[in-house]
Parts: C-alpha cells; sequence; structure tokens
C-alpha cells in the first residue's frame, strides 16, 4: 500500500505488522493463552526486576521524591535496576516537567506527546496525556495539532528533524521560530522545548529497547489475554516476539557458541588495549577509520536480523494509527542514514568544534537555568556507570565498551570524535549488537524481542538495559548538540 494510495479514514483502519509486513485491521484482537508478558518488559523475566525492586527501597524514596505520576510505573522499575543512574534520570525528568521554567506545564506535556508521536509511542503518549489533562491541559488540544495554538504547531518542523535527521537542524530553522510574530518563541522557551523533544525522543528508543509493558492491563477473557494487532501479529507467535518465557532465540547457537561469544569478546578488549599501547596511529588514519565505519553503518539493515529489509523498502507503506497520528505532520519523514550513497558530502560535525562540555552546557544552562547541570550529571552518570563486570566475569574494565556504543551512536548521526579510534566499534560490537543499536536509536518501533535476544547470550539483563541507557543518553546528546549548534549560530 503506497502513501496516498488510500484515504486516511481508511488507513486508520489498519496496522502494518513490523515482522512480517503484513497488512492488519486495526480492530482485529487475537486470543493468546495467558500470561503473556506480566511485569514491566516484555523482553525481561518479571522476577529479575521485581527482585531488584525489593532489594532496594532507594528507588522507592526516589519515586516519593522525583516521579511525575507518583508511582512506580514499568519504565522505573526497569531503570531501578542501575539505581545511580535512576537518581539522576528521574531528577532531570521531574525539573524538565514540574519545577521553574520558561514553559506553562500543560504545554510541556503536549511538547512530549509530539516527540512521542514521531515514534508512535502510545507509552509515553498514553502517559502524558493524562499527566496533560492533570495539570489544566485543554482537552479540545488531544484532538490533534489542528486543535492547538499555531505556536506549538510551529515546533513541528524541528520535532521532525530532532527525531530523525538533526544534522538538517541550521540557524535558519531557529530564526523563524523566534520571529514568528505573535506566535514567537523566546529562546529560553525554545531550549526547554527542545530539551523535552530531545528528551522523550530518546527516551522512546528505551521504552521499545527494553520492551516496556503497556500501564494498564487490557483486557482480559476466560483466561485468554485480547492483544490488538498493533502491539501483536499471529506471526508473533512463531518468532516469540513479546513473549516472555519463550526460549531464547539465542539459544538456536547453543550455550557452547554463547560462551565462546563472551570469550571472543574478552579477548578482542584486552588485545585492542595491547594494541593501543603499542600502536599511535596518524591522524589521516584515524578519520580514514571514521569514514569506513560511518559507510559501513550504511549496510546495518533496521529491522529484525532475521529479515532483510532495508528501510527504503518500506517506508511509504508504515500504516501509523490514528491516535498517534493527529500529533504529528509528515508521517512519512524517517531517519535516513546520515552516509547515504549517492548523495552529496554532508560535512562530519566535529565533536571538537562543538562539544557538550564546552559549548552546549553553559548555552543550556544560560537560557533554562539548571538544566545543564542536571544532564551533565546523567551524561556522565551512564557514560562511568560500571560494576566492572562482564557476563561471569569480574574485575573487568568496561570502559572501552561504553565508550564504543556511545560513539558508534554518534557516528550514525555524522558526529565524529578526533581522538578516539573507530577501529575499535567494528572489533568490539559484532553484526547483530549493531543492528540492535541501529533499530533502537533510529526506527526504535521496529524493536523486537528477537533481536534483544540475538545478542550477547549470556549477559544479564541489567546489562542489556544499562546498554539501552547508554542508547539513549548517547541519541539525546547527538540531537541537542545539532540543535544548541544552530541556536548558538543564531546568536553570532
Amino acid at each position: 500500500m503506497n502513501r496516498g494510495g488510500s484515504s486516511p479514514s481508511a488507513a486508520a483502519n489498519y496496522l502494518l505488522c513490523t515482522n512480517c509486513r503484513k497488512v492488519l485491521r486495526k480492530d482485529k484482537r487475537v486470543r493468546v493463552s495467558q500470561p503473556l508478558t506480566r511485569g514491566p518488559s516484555a523482553f525481561i523475566p518479571e522476577k529479575e526486576v521485581v527482585q531488584a525492586n525489593t532489594v532496594d527501597e532507594r528507588t522507592n524514596f526516589l519515586v516519593e521524591e522525583y516521579s511525575t505520576s507518583g508511582r512506580l510505573d514499568n519504565i522505573t522499575q526497569v531503570m531501578s535496576l542501575h539505581t545511580q543512574y535512576l537518581e539522576s534520570f528521574l531528577r532531570s525528568q521531574f525539573y524538565m516537567l514540574r519545577m521553574d521554567g520558561p514553559l506553562p506545564l500543560p504545554d510541556r506535556h503536549y511538547i512530549a506527546i509530539m516527540a512521542a508521536a514521531r515514534h508512535q509511542c502510545s507509552y509515553l503518549i498514553n502517559m502524558h496525556v493524562d499527566e496533560f489533562l492533570k495539570t489544566g491541559g485543554i482537552a479540545e488540544w488531544l484532538n490533534g495539532l489542528e486543535y492547538v495554538p499555531q505556536r506549538l504547531k510551529n515546533l513541528n518542523e524541528i520535532n521532525k528533524l530532532l527525531a530523525h535527521r538533526p544534522w538538517l537542524i541550521t540557524k535558519e530553522h531557529i530564526q523563524k521560530l523566534v520571529k514568528t510574530g505573535e506566535n514567537n518563541w523566546s529562546l529560553p522557551e525554545l531550549v526547554h522545548a527542545v530539551v523535552l523533544l530531545t528528551h522523550y525522543h530518546a527516551l522512546a528508543s528505551f521504552v521499545f529497547g527494553s520492551g516496556i509493558n503497556p500501564e494498564r492491563d487490557p483486557e482480559i477473557s476466560n483466561g485468554f489475554r485480547l492483544i490488538s494487532v498493533n502491539n501483536f501479529c499471529v506471526c508473533d507467535l512463531a518468532n516469540d516476539n513479546n513473549i516472555e518465557n519463550a526460549s531464547l532465540a539465542g539459544s538456536n547457537f547453543g550455550i557452547v557458541d554463547s560462551l565462546t561469544e563472551l570469550e571472543a569478546l574478552m579477548e578482542r578488549m584486552k588485545r585492542l588495549q595491547e594494541d593501543r599501547e603499542d600502536e599511535d596511529a596518524s591522524q589521516e588514519e584515524m578519520t580514514t577509520r571514521f569514514e569506513k565505519e560511518k559507510k559501513e553503518s550504511l549496510f546495518v539493515v533496521s529491522g529484525d536480523t532475521f529479515h532483510s529489509f532495508p528501510h527504503s523498502d518500506f517506508e511509504d507503506d508504515m500504516i501509523i494509527t490514528s491516535d498517534v497520528s493527529r500529533y504529528i505532520e509528515d508521517p512519512g519523514f524517517g531517519y535516513e542514514d546520515f552516509a547515504r550513497r549517492g548523495e552529496e558530502h554532508l560535512p562530519t560535525f566535529r565533536a571538537q568544534d562543538y562539544t557538550w562540555e564546552n559549548h552546549g552546557f553553559s548555552l543550556v544552562n544560560r537560557l533554562y537555568s539548571d538544566i545543564g547541570h542536571l544532564l551533565d550529571e546523567k551524561f556522565r552518570m551512564v557514560y562511568n556507570l560500571t560494576y566492572n563486570t562482564m557476563a561471569t566475569h569480574e574485575d573487568v574494565d568496561t570502559t572501552m565498551l561504553r565508550r564504543a556504543l556511545f560513539n558508534y551512536v554518534h557516528c550514525m548521526f555524522g558526529i565524529r570524535y578526533d581522538d578516539y579510534d573507530y577501529g575499535e566499534v567494528n572489533q568490539l560490537l559484532e553484526r547483530s549488537l549493531k543492528v540492535y543499536i541501529k533499530t533502537v536509536t533510529c526506527y526504535p518501533e521496529r524493536t523486537t524481542k528477537r533481536m534483544y535476544d540475538s545478542y550477547w547470550r549470556q549477559f544479564k539483563h541489567s546489562e542489556k538495559v544499562h546498554v539501552n541507557l547508554l542508547l539513549m543518553e548517547a541519541r539525546m546528546q547527538a540531537e541537542l548538540l545539532y540543535a544548541l549548534r544552530a541556536i548558538t549560530r543564531h546568536l553570532t
């Protein structure tokens, strides 16, 4: 079904399964035996998360202190596998949603809805629809963008670009927003909006990457759970997507192979450490390695590793449910590889020319006081977070691995660190992990349990959640850097 091939009202009745690409009626229900996906995550066994929450009283304290909904929601439960990080996350989110700031409270939640809608993240949309109404938002706005003030509508372009192709944002986009007469945005308001948009785009990556379940149980009928097909397709019964107790996809490879995989990764880390001490690569060589990794990321297909659909093959037939589409314009606009073949060469964003530490932090803090400190603490926390373990191994320095994950995300967004050897990315991140990273970061709504299970099969779930936290923060920082650089250019 090509775009424009059917009326919008007809399209609203259909969905496309992200696994088998089959068009399904929206109101269709599938009966599957109960229990299906108990607990906060469809990917992580409930007992692992519950144990973490019971042991840690600090989580309850943090929820009382900083939760915007006043309860332990599923995101918080999964993040509580890393309590130190959770504190930074909740404090910064509470500040941007609840504390004094340039934007009225209802607008903050509406912007969160607009951001989440870019990735069809109904979990976050539902959460903020509730919060929007609780903070005095005008119910009519929830009918869609045509009901909101023009000023909010004007955020559509920057929302779209930040979510999918942040490198296209220019100072002209900023000028347009701050110089639109009665509907203009002040710079502090715009920075507040940008922080919210980037936060919720990245949080959508975490929601899908961690298989976060809806807060409310779907209706239950005679011991069967009825699942709407926007979350579930018959093909899921075959590929185990969203089924908590299904055997891991990785088990096909056998425990021996996954142990070998772990040992091989440990060995590569050790070898890289030794090579790093011996070799001093030239700047030209470092640049070449970055360009090579950037080009190679083109061939990492998004979507399930067991399918081979490049994005362009199904870009036009994605059907979005009406409850999500009402909050976005241009739903067909999505991520395109920064280094697309056959296109004009886009200038690489050299991190040294505009860094978070030296440029972004001070600008954001000046225009929206204190948020810079909170975001900085959150970025540092996730980047430096370590328990010095890797699966069954203890006393392991994982710095190299954390840096490879963070920098690979930035590489896909065209951001390059002069002092980083991108050869390490290829050595440390095997293909199934790269597919997972690219999907979670660029097309999170396509993430499946099979993809989550397919990498690092011997690692703990808490370690995979740590990966998702790194991907989320790397993505947020990349979007912020592009937006703040454009604001800086507007100011100069």
